[in-house]
């Protein structure tokens, strides 16, 4: 299982605060809803908790989805984040 925070992949947050992929591949404000649309034209097995919080944002529910994944963490986010950039356009 890998977890997917928003956070992750937000092009508005620098890498210390929390984003994972390059700007290259990071989305704008990225929802939950974003993410789970995502996965879902990915064809993935996903659980998503919307009442947890970032952990360095843990004032904010913000949720997060954890995803059956086998490859690498990086691939899974790059791979969501071009689909929700297909998706916004």
């Amino acid at each position: 299982m890998i977890t997917i925070w928003p956070q992750y992949l937000d092009k508005n947050l620098s890498l210390s605060q929390g984003r994972k992929v390059s700007m290259e591949y990071a989305v704008s404000e990225p929802s939950i809803s974003d993410i789970e649309r995502a996965l879902k034209r990915l064809g993935l097995t996903y659980n998503t908790q919307k009442d947890k919080s970032y952990p360095g944002k843990w004032y904010e529910n913000s949720g997060r989805v954890l995803v059956e994944w086998e490859d690498s963490k990086l691939e899974l986010l790059k791979e969501v984040s071009l689909k929700i950039k297909e998706i916004r356009n």
